[in-house]
């Protein structure tokens, strides 16, 4: 039975979360659906080994370099109080880091970057400054959803805009309708793409650059995965002609650092579009340690930290690619982050057994795990896909090598339809 607040809190919670039904509906989000697979699966399986592709985060430490610099950052006493919108040791470095690796150039570190919490609080910080009730927030579908989330607590109207396959998982612009596009104020971004690996090209960006001055958008730009790339130049929306005169970039040392539990990107672009983030961001946090800035900084000096970390996913994703080929996948490397979306099977049938039917991607994600214990992330937004990460846990190539393996073992088992 589906757990309720008691009485007397009925009437305590805000509309936006559901007020006096908050708690009753029932729902499950999608990764704690995976999680109780999971567990399902190792007791049905006790001892069993859970191929785990579906984690979205870093699988290795921080670089030992980067943990020192903490070490050292922490010990001095006047990096120990608060740190409202941060000093100038990130942001100096943040300017540098633009122009070394997207040549970005004349970035203002004093009025063009503050830091952030890490890209989630940022995209949870902006709705403030941006969406009055019944402002319309154009977002891409599947996507990070938190910006929009919090959009609509804001009383704004979220559009989603399809990535479809046929168009390289980019958004079609042009076909927003023309009412919708008048009404809309900002338009939110994120290549390389969570889920789906696809990098947009300096083409799009100056599409969405000439839209957004013709119909008033603010772009608001996730580049959390945006050095992640493989066999190309990191880009940054920034690069594009015109773009700081409409918009925002999202810097985040997670992914580009593995820095995941560090907390700490850096917000960039438009000066006006930053000062009314760090303007909402003064009222809603006091800042990330001075410390674990400062040892970003450090990071954002080092670029060839993230290329080291950009050719072992490349790598990876390469001994992917072939292991669910030979499956029947129709798997493509993708530009960059460490995601691989692939069409979900239709069916499947295992070691010659019956024949299982999926009506969609979240069922045959269910199934991989309860019956072969293999984990992904399934999404049914714009048609059933799955998504694959190369960030599962394998300390080392012949670690990597063994788990691959050992997925190829297990798909020459599974007869899947599509």
């Amino acid at each position: 039975m589906q757990p309720t607040p008691p009485e007397h809190l009925r009437n305590a919670f805000a509309e936006r979360i559901g007020g006096s039904r908050y708690g009753q509906s029932g729902q499950i989000y999608k990764f704690e659906k995976i999680k109780r697979a999971k567990r399902a699966a190792m007791e049905a399986h006790p001892g069993g080994w859970i191929l785990d592709l579906g984690v979205g985060e870093p699988d290795e430490m921080a670089f030992a370099e980067a943990v020192e610099r903490l070490c050292q950052e922490a010990r001095k006493p006047e990096n120990r109080g608060y740190a409202d919108n941060g000093d100038e040791v990130l942001k100096e470095a943040a300017a540098r880091y633009m122009e070394r690796v997207f040549g970005v150039e004349g970035v203002d570190p004093q009025s063009e970057v503050i830091h952030s919490i890490g890209s989630k609080a940022a995209l949870s910080i902006l709705p403030a400054a941006f969406v009055d009730p019944g402002d319309i927030v154009l977002m891409t579908t599947p996507g990070y959803p938190v910006f929009g989330t919090h959009a609509r607590y804001y009383g704004g109207r979220v559009v989603n805009l399809p990535l479809l396959e046929e168009n390289g998982f980019l958004p079609d612009l042009e076909a927003i309708p023309e009412g919708t596009a008048e009404r809309a104020k900002v338009l939110v971004l994120n290549y390389p793409n969570n889920p789906t690996g696809a990098c947009a090209d300096p083409e799009f960006f100056e599409r969405a650059v000439r839209l957004a001055k013709k119909h008033g958008w603010i772009i608001v730009h996730d580049a959390a995965y945006a050095a992640l790339v493989f066999d190309r130049k990191p880009l940054s929306f920034l690069a594009t002609p015109g773009a700081k005169d409409v918009g925002l970039e999202l810097h985040s040392a997670s992914k580009s650092f593995n820095m995941t539990g560090w907390r700490c990107g850096f917000v960039v672009g438009n000066e006006w579009l930053v000062r009314a983030y760090g303007d909402v961001k003064d009222n809603t946090d006091s800042g990330q340690f001075l410390a674990i800035q400062h040892a970003v900084a450090y990071c954002l000096d080092h670029p060839e930290i993230t290329e080291k970390i950009a050719a072992k996913y490349a790598r990876r994703m390469d001994g992917l690619v072939r292991v669910l080929r030979k499956a029947g996948f129709n798997a493509r490397k993708p530009g960059g982050s460490f995601f691989l979306y692939v069409r979900a099977p239709k069916a499947a049938s295992a070691d010659g057994g019956p024949v299982v039917e999926f009506a969609n991607a979240e069922e045959a994600s269910q199934w991989l795990i309860r019956e072969h214990l293999i984990s992904t992330v399934p999404w049914d937004e714009t048609g059933p896909y799955l998504r694959f990460s190369v960030t599962f846990e394998a300390p080392g190539e012949e670690a990597e090598r063994k788990l691959l393996a050992e997925l190829d073992r297990r798909f020459s088992r599974i007869k899947f339809t599509f």
